[in-house]
This record gives C-alpha cells, structure tokens and sequence, in this order.
C-alpha cells in the first residue's frame, strides 16, 4: 500500500470559517501574533492571551470539517494516509482521518506552564488562576513562536518514507514544516495545491492552483494515474 504524506496549512481550515493564521497585514483577529503567540506574551500580559485562545477555541468548536478534510480522509480506504498539520484545530480528526501530527500544538488540549509532554483533553476556557493537581496554571497545548517543535523529528520521519507527497493550504514559508518537502525521497510525486500558487508544475511537481476543497477534488482524480 502506498504511503500518502500530506502537509497542511491555515488554507485547508479557512474554507470551514477559520481564520488563518496570519492575515497580510501581520495581524490575527485583530492582534500582532507577537502580543498572543510568545512565550514574553503569557508573561507580559497572561490574560489577554489566554482569552484570546479561548475565542480561538469557541470558534473553532462552532465550525465543521470541509470537504477538502472529508476526502482525505477517504484516501484511507487504498493508502496509508500520514497527515503533518502546522493547523492547531481538529478538523481532520473530525473528518476521520486516524494518522495526524500536529506541529504546533492543538488548541482543545491544555498542559501546566512546568511540563510540555503533559497535556490533556481541554474544551472549555482557560483563566488565569486555573491550574492543574500540582498547582500550576495551565496553558493552551500549543507551540508558541520561539519555542521547540517537539513534533518535528517525528513528521521528518515519517516524510522519508513518502510515496506521495501532497501539500494544501500552506506557503512552506514557515521553518521548521517548510523544511519537511526536502526530507521526502528524491523524485517523489508532489501536489500543490494552493489558489495562488508562488510556483509551476516542473518533474514530479504538480501544482494544483484551486482552493483547498476545489483542489482536493481534482487531487483524487491526479492520484489514479499513479496507480
């Protein structure tokens, strides 16, 4: 069976009425990510980016997988499907897809501001004040801007193994994921679909210049002249 690698961006979520991450004028909702996504920021100000997760979490809470996460998760029934999201939501686990990895974090689990690997189920809002059984406030699970990827050796890995590769809704701007395309076996055949594409089809690179649930539909048709 052969291996599917998909890398997925704020574009494959955005079509389900979340916003991306970074909009061109450098703002999120409003806020400069510096003053939501540091480490400095929960120091500096600990409310407002808890509260700004809390929307963040409400809002995603209230949306619904696409068809774009619907139909790769359908890739299940004849591949073996690995997803590396940099997405903090749970839309593709909604979808049904079983294999995913999330570089930055997810915004429904929560972990103590002491420990990074213990972190849980969390749905509902954080404050400050809120801590775990040891005591210590709890945070978003989510990797903020200047702190390690803990996830990243273990998508690097799983990208050396691609027989496919596909990659949706992301720039490949972002270090480390932008780095993930290079690990892939030479000669790989890659997908990109993005509705403005900053690149052309070339070799084994097909670029799909649609949306991410327009684009998907024309990916599956793509893959059966693989087979």
């Amino acid at each position: 069976m052969k291996h599917i690698v998909v890398l997925t961006g704020a574009g494959i979520s955005a079509e389900s009425g979340l916003q991306t991450f970074r909009d061109a004028d450098g703002l999120w909702e409003g806020h400069n990510v510096m003053d939501v996504a540091t480490p400095e920021a929960f120091r500096n100000n600990p409310e407002l980016v808890l509260e700004f997760y809390n929307q963040r979490r409400r809002q995603l809470l209230s949306v619904q997988p696409n068809s774009a996460h619907f139909d790769l998760a359908s890739l299940e029934t004849d591949y073996e499907v690995s997803i590396i999201t940099q997405n903090v939501d749970d839309l593709h686990e909604r979808a049904g897809s079983s294999n995913v990895i999330h570089l930055h974090g997810e915004l429904l689990k929560a972990r103590n501001i002491i420990n990074e690997e213990e972190y849980f189920e969390h749905k509902s809002d954080i404050n400050l004040g809120d801590t775990c059984p040891k005591g210590h406030q709890l945070r978003p699970h989510i990797v903020w801007f200047g702190e390690a990827v803990p996830m990243i050796d273990k998508a690097i890995e799983v990208c050396t193994t691609a027989d496919v590769l596909i990659i949706i809704g992301t720039s490949m701007q972002v270090y480390p994921a932008a780095s993930l395309m290079h690990y892939v076996p030479e000669g790989t055949p890659t997908f990109f679909i993005d509705p403005k594409p900053a690149m052309e089809s070339r070799g084994t690179l097909t670029v799909i210049a649609e949306t991410a649930t327009k684009g998907v539909k024309k990916l599956m048709e793509e893959l059966k002249s693989l087979e």
